[in-house]
């Protein structure tokens, strides 16, 4: 099997190195370098775009058009128009390809979504962190994460939304406000999507929130219902459940880097031919769809509340 990666940056390295732990012959292939002529002559069977969110329709309308499944990153955009697009060109491909929700494959996670909720009546997502600190040689004034076009932190740290809504479907947003930065006029550095859930007996109230502010790196869940209350801490790995007798403690080890991983191999299945995961909410392309739309139409909709003034440069 052989598979090109699209965009060289620290997820296209990711993938293309865990491709090759598979026993993938991977080829490693910088945006700037990629051309639709070298993909139909190197005879591959897939390919992984790591690329900026605003251009990956292209990218997509060529591996339709060449029968070619796709393993994209979160989020497919950021246009509710250019997500029509993209959705619709992918039809041939849709049931053979995934998005990168990767806090799918996380174990804490993935108890979560086996767990009854039906009481559940307020959820939270929380999510943190200061972006000057994201990784070595890091400058957020030169990356993908300051473009008004594709970034900002409600696309970059758009996995708590999903995961909301795969635990809650059907919640609808009715607020998102944000802050901003004089610098980076239309980038949101926090944002906030509260939700609301009615769908048949169940009734919730939610919220999603993500900043690039946070001087302690934070990322967390809570649901009250009638009978309990979940509490896990994905940045400490702490997790509770208390139904008013005391909290029980539960355990999930987590290998991040096995979660791609694990994400990978569904993917190469899905080469292969196999429809089906192991997972409770398998991204593949034709059934991630809520989730997709529901980051286009919040960025879409973000108010911006005012402007913090931390330096970024």
């Amino acid at each position: 099997m052989r598979i090109m990666v699209i965009g060289a940056g620290s997820i296209g390295k990711r993938h293309h190195q865990n491709l090759l732990t598979l026993n993938v012959d991977s080829v490693l292939c910088p945006y700037r370098e990629f051309s639709r002529q070298a993909l139909e002559a190197g005879q591959f069977d897939a390919v992984v775009i790591a690329t900026a969110t605003q251009i990956r329709l292209e990218l997509i309308e060529i591996c339709a058009e060449l029968d070619l499944p796709f393993y994209v990153e979160k989020p497919l955009s950021h246009e509710s128009a250019t997500l029509e697009k993209i959705l619709k060109r992918a039809e041939p491909v849709a049931t053979r390809s995934m998005i990168g929700f990767m806090m799918r494959y996380h174990p804490a996670f993935r108890a979560l979504a086996q767990m009854d909720l039906s009481d559940i009546h307020s959820f939270s997502f929380l999510i943190g962190h200061d972006v000057r600190q994201w990784r070595q040689n890091w400058r957020f004034s030169e990356s993908y994460a300051a473009r008004p076009e594709g970034g900002g932190v409600l696309l970059d740290l758009c996995h708590e939304l999903d995961m909301a809504l795969c635990l809650f479907p059907g919640a609808i947003q009715t607020d998102v406000h944000s802050l901003g930065h004089r610098t980076f006029p239309g980038v949101d550095f926090q944002t906030r999507i509260a939700l609301a859930l009615a769908n048949g007996n169940t009734s919730a109230l939610g919220s999603v929130e993500m900043d690039y502010l946070s001087p302690v790196s934070t990322r967390r869940a809570t649901l009250r219902g009638l009978n309990k209350v979940i509490e896990f801490d994905f940045a400490n790995s702490a997790y509770s459940i208390n139904d008013g007798t005391g909290p029980s403690m539960l355990s999930f080890p987590l290998d991040r880097n096995e979660m791609f991983l694990a994400a990978m191999r569904d993917f190469l299945a899905l080469i292969r031919g196999s429809a089906q995961s192991d997972i409770e909410h398998f991204p593949r392309l034709d059934l991630v769809v809520q989730s997709c739309k529901a980051i286009a139409e919040a960025h879409e909709a973000r108010r911006f509340r005012g402007n913090i003034t931390r330096s970024f440069e």
